[in-house]
Protein backbone atom coordinates (compact mmCIF):
# COMPACT_ATOMS: atom_id res chain seq x y z
CA UNK A 1 0.00 0.00 0.00
CA UNK A 2 1.05 3.87 -0.47
CA UNK A 3 2.38 5.38 2.52
CA UNK A 4 0.41 8.92 2.89
CA UNK A 5 2.33 12.00 3.66
CA UNK A 6 2.80 12.70 6.76
CA UNK A 7 1.11 15.80 8.42
CA UNK A 8 3.98 17.90 10.70
CA UNK A 9 1.38 18.70 13.20
CA UNK A 10 -0.40 15.22 13.49
CA UNK A 11 -0.04 13.43 16.77
CA UNK A 12 0.64 9.28 16.69
CA UNK A 13 -0.06 6.69 19.18
CA UNK A 14 3.68 5.55 18.91
CA UNK A 15 6.05 5.54 16.58
CA UNK A 16 7.99 2.44 16.05
CA UNK A 17 11.39 2.42 14.75
CA UNK A 18 12.76 -0.68 13.16
CA UNK A 19 10.90 -3.12 11.03
CA UNK A 20 12.03 -6.72 12.30
CA UNK A 21 9.16 -9.74 12.44
CA UNK A 22 8.61 -8.22 16.07
CA UNK A 23 7.93 -4.37 14.89
CA UNK A 24 6.15 -5.82 12.02
CA UNK A 25 4.08 -8.07 13.78
CA UNK A 26 2.96 -5.15 15.52
CA UNK A 27 2.36 -3.34 12.75
CA UNK A 28 -0.19 -6.45 11.31
CA UNK A 29 -1.72 -6.20 15.06
CA UNK A 30 -2.76 -2.80 15.11
CA UNK A 31 -3.79 -2.16 11.64
CA UNK A 32 -7.77 -2.83 12.71
CA UNK A 33 -7.33 -0.93 15.79
CA UNK A 34 -9.39 2.14 15.22
CA UNK A 35 -8.22 3.52 19.00
CA UNK A 36 -4.54 3.19 17.63
CA UNK A 37 -2.49 5.59 15.55
CA UNK A 38 0.86 4.37 14.93
CA UNK A 39 3.68 4.67 12.22
CA UNK A 40 7.03 2.64 11.86
CA UNK A 41 10.06 3.68 10.03
CA UNK A 42 12.57 1.38 8.51
CA UNK A 43 15.71 2.29 7.08
CA UNK A 44 15.78 -0.27 4.23
CA UNK A 45 13.87 0.01 0.77
CA UNK A 46 11.97 -3.05 1.60
CA UNK A 47 11.46 -5.90 4.33
CA UNK A 48 14.76 -7.77 4.45
CA UNK A 49 15.39 -11.02 7.07
CA UNK A 50 18.77 -13.08 7.14
CA UNK A 51 18.95 -12.65 3.12
CA UNK A 52 22.61 -13.83 3.12
CA UNK A 53 21.40 -16.69 4.68
CA UNK A 54 18.57 -18.25 2.44
CA UNK A 55 20.58 -21.33 1.72
CA UNK A 56 18.22 -24.25 0.03
CA UNK A 57 16.55 -25.89 2.48
CA UNK A 58 17.04 -23.69 4.92
CA UNK A 59 14.23 -23.48 7.56
CA UNK A 60 12.79 -21.96 10.83
CA UNK A 61 13.48 -23.61 13.55
CA UNK A 62 9.70 -22.74 14.94
CA UNK A 63 6.57 -23.99 13.16
CA UNK A 64 4.77 -21.97 11.29
CA UNK A 65 2.47 -20.77 14.13
CA UNK A 66 4.90 -18.29 15.54
CA UNK A 67 4.40 -16.53 12.75
CA UNK A 68 3.75 -12.96 12.63
CA UNK A 69 0.16 -12.74 14.34
CA UNK A 70 -1.46 -16.38 15.21
CA UNK A 71 -0.70 -16.65 18.51
CA UNK A 72 -2.37 -13.32 19.61
CA UNK A 73 -4.98 -13.79 16.91
CA UNK A 74 -5.70 -16.58 15.04
CA UNK A 75 -8.36 -14.96 13.04
CA UNK A 76 -5.94 -12.34 11.25
CA UNK A 77 -6.01 -11.77 7.58
CA UNK A 78 -1.87 -11.80 8.25
CA UNK A 79 -1.27 -15.50 9.51
CA UNK A 80 1.28 -16.90 7.66
CA UNK A 81 -1.92 -19.56 6.56
CA UNK A 82 -3.78 -16.97 4.91
CA UNK A 83 -0.52 -16.27 3.16
CA UNK A 84 0.04 -19.44 1.54
CA UNK A 85 -3.88 -19.41 0.68
CA UNK A 86 -3.25 -16.09 -1.25
CA UNK A 87 0.02 -18.07 -3.06
CA UNK A 88 -2.32 -21.02 -4.12
CA UNK A 89 0.31 -23.03 -1.72
CA UNK A 90 -2.04 -24.04 1.09
CA UNK A 91 -2.46 -27.63 0.16
CA UNK A 92 0.69 -28.16 -0.97
CA UNK A 93 2.27 -27.22 2.71
CA UNK A 94 -0.35 -29.81 3.84
CA UNK A 95 0.84 -32.50 1.61
CA UNK A 96 4.58 -31.83 3.09
CA UNK A 97 3.76 -32.22 6.14
CA UNK A 98 6.28 -29.87 7.68
CA UNK A 99 5.66 -27.72 10.21
CA UNK A 100 8.99 -26.15 9.81
CA UNK A 101 8.48 -22.83 6.75
CA UNK A 102 11.52 -22.49 4.84
CA UNK A 103 13.52 -19.27 5.73
CA UNK A 104 13.16 -17.91 2.00
CA UNK A 105 9.12 -18.52 2.85
CA UNK A 106 9.34 -16.77 5.92
CA UNK A 107 10.90 -13.67 4.35
CA UNK A 108 8.27 -13.63 1.28
CA UNK A 109 5.48 -14.18 3.69
CA UNK A 110 7.17 -11.56 5.98
CA UNK A 111 7.09 -9.23 2.43
CA UNK A 112 3.93 -10.07 1.71
CA UNK A 113 2.42 -8.77 5.19
CA UNK A 114 4.38 -5.66 4.83
CA UNK A 115 2.82 -5.28 0.98
CA UNK A 116 -0.61 -5.36 2.62
CA UNK A 117 -0.12 -2.41 5.22
CA UNK A 118 -0.46 1.47 5.31
CA UNK A 119 1.64 1.93 8.20
CA UNK A 120 5.10 1.48 7.68
CA UNK A 121 7.67 4.31 5.90
CA UNK A 122 10.29 2.29 3.97
CA UNK A 123 13.45 3.98 3.42
CA UNK A 124 12.94 5.92 6.31
CA UNK A 125 16.23 6.31 8.50
CA UNK A 126 15.83 7.90 11.78
CA UNK A 127 18.48 10.69 12.56
CA UNK A 128 17.32 11.46 16.40
CA UNK A 129 14.72 11.38 18.96
CA UNK A 130 13.66 14.15 21.60
CA UNK A 131 11.38 14.30 23.87
CA UNK A 132 9.56 17.62 23.81
CA UNK A 133 6.22 18.84 25.61
CA UNK A 134 5.20 15.37 26.85
CA UNK A 135 6.00 13.85 23.29
CA UNK A 136 8.85 12.07 21.94
CA UNK A 137 9.89 14.11 18.78
CA UNK A 138 11.77 11.75 16.01
CA UNK A 139 13.59 13.67 13.52
CA UNK A 140 14.65 11.58 9.80
CA UNK A 141 17.66 12.06 7.86
CA UNK A 142 15.29 13.13 4.67
CA UNK A 143 14.09 15.96 7.73
CA UNK A 144 10.48 14.57 8.20
CA UNK A 145 9.61 15.07 12.11
CA UNK A 146 7.52 12.27 13.74
CA UNK A 147 5.42 12.84 17.18
CA UNK A 148 4.28 10.46 19.24
CA UNK A 149 3.54 9.87 22.80
CA UNK A 150 5.17 6.30 23.09
CA UNK A 151 7.62 4.43 21.42
CA UNK A 152 8.24 0.86 20.10
CA UNK A 153 11.74 0.00 19.66
CA UNK A 154 12.78 -2.81 16.58
CA UNK A 155 15.55 -2.11 15.51
CA UNK A 156 17.49 -5.61 15.74
CA UNK A 157 20.57 -6.86 16.52
CA UNK A 158 22.94 -6.05 14.26
CA UNK A 159 26.43 -8.60 13.37
CA UNK A 160 28.27 -9.01 16.08
CA UNK A 161 32.78 -9.32 14.97
CA UNK A 162 35.14 -10.21 17.92
CA UNK A 163 37.27 -7.76 19.14
CA UNK A 164 39.81 -10.13 17.88
CA UNK A 165 38.89 -9.32 14.36
CA UNK A 166 37.62 -5.91 14.23
CA UNK A 167 39.72 -3.27 11.92
CA UNK A 168 40.87 -6.98 10.51
CA UNK A 169 42.14 -6.41 6.78
CA UNK A 170 41.13 -8.73 4.05
CA UNK A 171 37.71 -9.72 2.17
CA UNK A 172 36.69 -11.42 5.76
CA UNK A 173 32.73 -11.86 5.83
CA UNK A 174 30.24 -12.54 8.74
CA UNK A 175 27.75 -14.95 7.95
CA UNK A 176 24.82 -12.43 7.24
CA UNK A 177 26.37 -11.84 4.17
CA UNK A 178 27.30 -15.41 3.40
CA UNK A 179 25.88 -16.03 0.25
CA UNK A 180 26.93 -12.92 -1.96
CA UNK A 181 30.38 -13.62 -0.69
CA UNK A 182 30.06 -17.78 -1.14
CA UNK A 183 31.44 -17.62 -5.01
CA UNK A 184 34.79 -15.92 -4.07
CA UNK A 185 35.00 -17.62 -0.45
CA UNK A 186 34.92 -21.19 -2.73
CA UNK A 187 37.66 -19.75 -5.07
CA UNK A 188 40.28 -19.55 -2.57
CA UNK A 189 42.31 -22.32 -1.13
CA UNK A 190 41.17 -22.59 2.32
CA UNK A 191 38.67 -21.82 4.06
CA UNK A 192 38.31 -21.12 8.13
CA UNK A 193 34.43 -21.20 9.92
CA UNK A 194 34.75 -19.36 13.05
CA UNK A 195 31.58 -19.84 15.63
CA UNK A 196 28.55 -22.36 16.57
CA UNK A 197 25.00 -22.70 16.05
CA UNK A 198 22.48 -22.91 13.59
CA UNK A 199 24.10 -20.48 10.88
CA UNK A 200 27.65 -21.68 11.71
CA UNK A 201 26.31 -25.31 10.71
CA UNK A 202 24.40 -24.60 7.85
CA UNK A 203 27.25 -23.07 6.27
CA UNK A 204 29.72 -25.54 7.06
CA UNK A 205 27.42 -28.43 5.50
CA UNK A 206 27.28 -25.88 2.39
CA UNK A 207 30.83 -25.68 1.45
CA UNK A 208 31.62 -29.33 3.04
CA UNK A 209 28.88 -30.73 -0.04
CA UNK A 210 30.72 -28.59 -2.54
CA UNK A 211 34.22 -29.48 -1.15
CA UNK A 212 35.87 -32.28 -3.91
CA UNK A 213 34.38 -30.08 -6.48
CA UNK A 214 36.41 -27.12 -5.59
CA UNK A 215 39.29 -27.97 -3.50
CA UNK A 216 39.62 -26.28 -0.64
CA UNK A 217 40.26 -26.97 2.71
CA UNK A 218 37.81 -26.00 4.98
CA UNK A 219 38.01 -25.56 9.46
CA UNK A 220 35.18 -24.97 11.28
CA UNK A 221 36.40 -23.82 14.80
CA UNK A 222 34.14 -22.91 17.99
CA UNK A 223 34.44 -22.38 21.78
CA UNK A 224 31.66 -24.18 22.39
CA UNK A 225 32.75 -27.73 24.28
CA UNK A 226 30.90 -29.81 21.65
CA UNK A 227 28.55 -29.19 18.52
CA UNK A 228 25.21 -28.55 20.89
CA UNK A 229 21.65 -29.75 19.17
CA UNK A 230 18.86 -27.18 20.01
CA UNK A 231 16.94 -28.49 23.54
CA UNK A 232 13.55 -28.76 22.02
CA UNK A 233 11.70 -30.76 24.11
CA UNK A 234 7.96 -30.07 25.15
CA UNK A 235 8.71 -29.32 28.97
CA UNK A 236 11.54 -27.45 28.13
CA UNK A 237 9.40 -25.22 25.53
CA UNK A 238 7.28 -24.49 28.54
CA UNK A 239 9.79 -22.09 29.14
CA UNK A 240 8.45 -19.92 26.33
CA UNK A 241 6.06 -18.68 28.59
CA UNK A 242 4.12 -15.77 30.50
CA UNK A 243 4.93 -17.72 33.71
CA UNK A 244 8.49 -18.18 33.10
CA UNK A 245 9.20 -14.78 32.07
CA UNK A 246 7.27 -13.92 35.56
CA UNK A 247 9.58 -16.04 37.53
CA UNK A 248 12.90 -15.23 35.29
CA UNK A 249 12.38 -11.50 35.60
CA UNK A 250 12.03 -11.20 39.41
CA UNK A 251 15.24 -13.07 40.10
CA UNK A 252 18.30 -11.29 41.09
CA UNK A 253 20.12 -9.68 38.41
CA UNK A 254 23.26 -11.94 39.06
CA UNK A 255 21.42 -14.52 38.81
CA UNK A 256 20.03 -13.65 35.20
CA UNK A 257 23.08 -12.57 33.67
CA UNK A 258 23.90 -16.23 34.52
CA UNK A 259 21.54 -17.66 33.30
CA UNK A 260 21.96 -15.93 30.24
CA UNK A 261 24.90 -17.87 29.46
CA UNK A 262 23.44 -21.01 30.69
CA UNK A 263 20.64 -20.67 29.02
CA UNK A 264 22.27 -20.52 25.25
CA UNK A 265 21.84 -24.03 24.10
CA UNK A 266 17.97 -23.20 24.80
CA UNK A 267 17.81 -20.91 21.53
CA UNK A 268 21.00 -20.97 19.89
CA UNK A 269 21.85 -24.51 19.52
CA UNK A 270 21.94 -26.25 16.40
CA UNK A 271 18.84 -28.05 14.30
CA UNK A 272 19.58 -31.87 15.64
CA UNK A 273 18.83 -33.54 12.12
CA UNK A 274 21.52 -30.83 10.63
CA UNK A 275 24.12 -32.18 13.08
CA UNK A 276 23.34 -36.13 12.06
CA UNK A 277 23.35 -35.16 8.13
CA UNK A 278 26.93 -33.00 8.56
CA UNK A 279 28.03 -36.62 10.41
CA UNK A 280 26.67 -38.64 7.42
CA UNK A 281 27.66 -36.30 4.50
CA UNK A 282 31.36 -36.25 6.42
CA UNK A 283 31.15 -40.56 6.19
CA UNK A 284 30.36 -40.45 2.65
CA UNK A 285 32.99 -38.14 1.72
CA UNK A 286 35.53 -39.98 3.51
CA UNK A 287 34.36 -43.08 1.91
CA UNK A 288 36.89 -42.15 -1.14
CA UNK A 289 39.80 -40.98 1.40
CA UNK A 290 40.45 -38.35 3.92
CA UNK A 291 38.70 -35.13 3.59
CA UNK A 292 40.92 -31.78 3.70
CA UNK A 293 38.48 -30.32 6.95
CA UNK A 294 38.98 -29.98 10.58
CA UNK A 295 36.49 -29.55 13.42
CA UNK A 296 37.52 -28.08 16.51
CA UNK A 297 35.71 -27.28 19.34
CA UNK A 298 36.92 -25.31 22.95
CA UNK A 299 38.53 -23.30 21.01
CA UNK A 300 38.38 -19.53 21.55
CA UNK A 301 39.62 -16.91 18.76
CA UNK A 302 41.90 -14.85 20.85
CA UNK A 303 43.78 -12.89 17.44
CA UNK A 304 43.76 -12.35 14.40
CA UNK A 305 46.18 -11.00 11.58
CA UNK A 306 45.76 -10.60 7.49
CA UNK A 307 49.13 -10.52 5.57
CA UNK A 308 49.23 -10.65 1.65
CA UNK A 309 46.01 -12.29 1.33
CA UNK A 310 46.11 -15.05 4.24
CA UNK A 311 44.55 -14.91 7.59
CA UNK A 312 46.57 -16.19 11.00
CA UNK A 313 43.80 -16.61 13.48
CA UNK A 314 45.25 -17.24 17.13
CA UNK A 315 42.87 -19.78 19.38
CA UNK A 316 43.10 -20.96 22.65
CA UNK A 317 42.08 -24.91 23.40
CA UNK A 318 40.20 -23.81 26.67
CA UNK A 319 40.75 -27.19 28.17
CA UNK A 320 44.06 -27.72 27.65
CA UNK A 321 44.97 -24.37 28.46
CA UNK A 322 46.75 -24.62 24.66
CA UNK A 323 47.58 -22.08 22.26
CA UNK A 324 47.47 -23.22 18.64
CA UNK A 325 46.96 -21.08 15.24
CA UNK A 326 45.27 -21.83 12.16
CA UNK A 327 46.02 -19.95 8.59
CA UNK A 328 43.39 -19.57 6.04
CA UNK A 329 42.69 -17.77 2.79
CA UNK A 330 39.03 -16.95 3.47
CA UNK A 331 37.71 -16.26 7.05
CA UNK A 332 33.63 -16.71 7.91
CA UNK A 333 32.56 -15.38 11.05
CA UNK A 334 29.29 -17.03 12.73
CA UNK A 335 29.26 -14.95 15.59
CA UNK A 336 26.12 -14.00 15.80
CA UNK A 337 24.38 -11.11 17.02
CA UNK A 338 24.70 -8.55 19.86
CA UNK A 339 22.50 -5.75 20.53
CA UNK A 340 23.73 -2.09 20.52
CA UNK A 341 21.93 1.02 21.61
CA UNK A 342 20.74 3.47 18.31
CA UNK A 343 23.14 6.03 18.42
CA UNK A 344 19.73 8.18 17.68
CA UNK A 345 18.51 7.89 21.35
CA UNK A 346 21.04 9.97 22.87
CA UNK A 347 18.99 12.96 23.49
CA UNK A 348 16.60 10.50 25.60
CA UNK A 349 18.96 8.66 27.41
CA UNK A 350 18.11 10.58 30.85
CA UNK A 351 14.45 9.05 30.00
CA UNK A 352 15.76 5.46 29.29
CA UNK A 353 16.59 3.00 32.69
CA UNK A 354 19.27 0.92 32.86
CA UNK A 355 20.72 -2.26 35.31
CA UNK A 356 24.35 -2.11 36.81
CA UNK A 357 25.88 -3.59 33.92
CA UNK A 358 24.92 -0.52 31.52
CA UNK A 359 22.09 -3.04 29.43
CA UNK A 360 18.59 -1.58 28.93
CA UNK A 361 16.74 -2.73 32.57
CA UNK A 362 13.45 -4.06 30.86
CA UNK A 363 10.69 -3.94 32.78
CA UNK A 364 8.06 -7.00 32.79
CA UNK A 365 5.60 -4.98 30.96
CA UNK A 366 9.19 -4.46 28.32
CA UNK A 367 9.24 -0.53 28.88
CA UNK A 368 12.35 0.78 28.58
CA UNK A 369 11.86 4.38 30.40
CA UNK A 370 11.01 6.04 33.89
CA UNK A 371 7.48 6.04 33.15
CA UNK A 372 7.17 2.86 33.08
CA UNK A 373 4.82 2.72 29.91
CA UNK A 374 6.24 5.52 27.09
CA UNK A 375 9.55 3.44 25.74
CA UNK A 376 9.02 -0.25 24.77
CA UNK A 377 11.69 -2.45 23.44
CA UNK A 378 11.78 -5.25 21.35
CA UNK A 379 13.78 -8.20 21.83
CA UNK A 380 17.29 -7.17 23.42
CA UNK A 381 16.09 -8.72 26.72
CA UNK A 382 17.41 -12.08 27.24
CA UNK A 383 19.00 -10.80 30.46
CA UNK A 384 15.37 -9.84 31.47
CA UNK A 385 12.77 -11.83 29.63
CA UNK A 386 15.25 -14.85 29.17
CA UNK A 387 15.09 -17.22 25.92
CA UNK A 388 11.28 -15.83 25.27
CA UNK A 389 12.63 -12.32 24.06
CA UNK A 390 14.35 -13.55 20.63
CA UNK A 391 12.06 -16.37 20.13
CA UNK A 392 9.56 -15.49 16.99
CA UNK A 393 6.70 -17.89 18.81
CA UNK A 394 6.65 -15.00 22.20
CA UNK A 395 6.54 -11.96 19.38
CA UNK A 396 2.51 -11.96 19.07
CA UNK A 397 2.98 -12.23 23.49
CA UNK A 398 4.84 -9.28 23.65
CA UNK A 399 2.95 -7.34 21.36
CA UNK A 400 -0.38 -8.12 22.72
CA UNK A 401 1.31 -7.11 26.04
CA UNK A 402 2.77 -4.21 24.36
CA UNK A 403 -1.13 -2.92 22.56
CA UNK A 404 -2.32 -3.47 26.28
CA UNK A 405 -0.02 -1.29 27.55
CA UNK A 406 -0.72 1.30 24.69
CA UNK A 407 -4.56 0.69 24.87
CA UNK A 408 -5.04 0.63 28.51
CA UNK A 409 -7.08 -2.09 27.94
CA UNK A 410 -6.87 -5.98 26.89
CA UNK A 411 -7.44 -5.76 23.02
CA UNK A 412 -5.97 -9.11 22.18
CA UNK A 413 -6.14 -11.71 25.16
CA UNK A 414 -2.88 -11.92 27.24
CA UNK A 415 -2.12 -15.38 28.38
CA UNK A 416 -1.24 -15.43 32.22
CA UNK A 417 -0.85 -19.14 32.48
CA UNK A 418 0.23 -21.67 30.08
CA UNK A 419 2.56 -24.31 31.97
CA UNK A 420 2.31 -27.43 33.37
CA UNK A 421 5.10 -26.98 35.30
CA UNK A 422 6.36 -24.66 38.06
CA UNK A 423 8.95 -22.67 37.89
CA UNK A 424 9.37 -20.91 41.64
CA UNK A 425 7.96 -21.70 44.65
Amino acid sequence: MTARPENPTRTHDFVGIGLGPFNLGLACLTEPIAQLDGVFLESKPDFEWHAGMFLDGAHLQTPFMSDLVTLADPTSPYSFLNYLKEKGRLYSFYIRENFYPLRVEYDDYCRWAAGKLSTIRFGTTVKEVRYEDGLYVVHTEANDVFRARHLVLGTGTPPYVPEACQGLGGDFVHNSRYLSAKAELQKKDSITLVGSGQSAAEIYYDLLSEIDVHGYRLNWVTRSPRFFPLEYTKLTLEMTSPEYVDYFRELPEATRYRLTAEQKGLFKGIDGDLINEIFDLLYQKNLGGPVPTRLLTNSSLHSAEYENGTYTLGFRQEEQEKDFELTSEGLVLATGYKYAEPEFLKPVRDRLVYDSRGNFDVARNYAVDVTGRGIFLQNAGVHTHSITSPDLGMGPYRNAYIIRELLGTEYYPVEKTIAFQEFSV
